[in-house]
């Protein structure tokens, strides 16, 4: 079941509620009688394990070329390669 925060318009307090989604939604608050809204909030997203991360699946080799142009970007734009130094 999810998690749902509501907030009031004129106290400014905040709750949490498990709800169904077709449970029907906190309109009137606990403190102070005043009209509450559902607040929108983004997930957590955690990333656990290999392939996340640019040097999980990478060799050494192409670890150590990062950010480097590859033979054939260095010969068609040498301004930017180096090789015109």
């Amino acid at each position: 079941m999810p998690i749902y925060e509501y907030e009031c318009d004129s106290c400014r307090k905040r709750l949490e509620k498990f709800q169904r989604f077709f449970d029907v939604p906190v309109t009137e608050c606990p403190h102070c009688q005043g009209k509450m809204h559902r607040v929108i909030s983004v997930g957590a997203v955690i990333y656990k394990g290999t392939g996340f991360y640019i040097t999980d699946t990478r060799k050494e080799k192409e670890i150590e070329n990062i950010g480097k142009p590859d033979k054939e970007t260095a010969e068609k734009f040498p301004q930017f390669s180096g090789l015109d130094k």
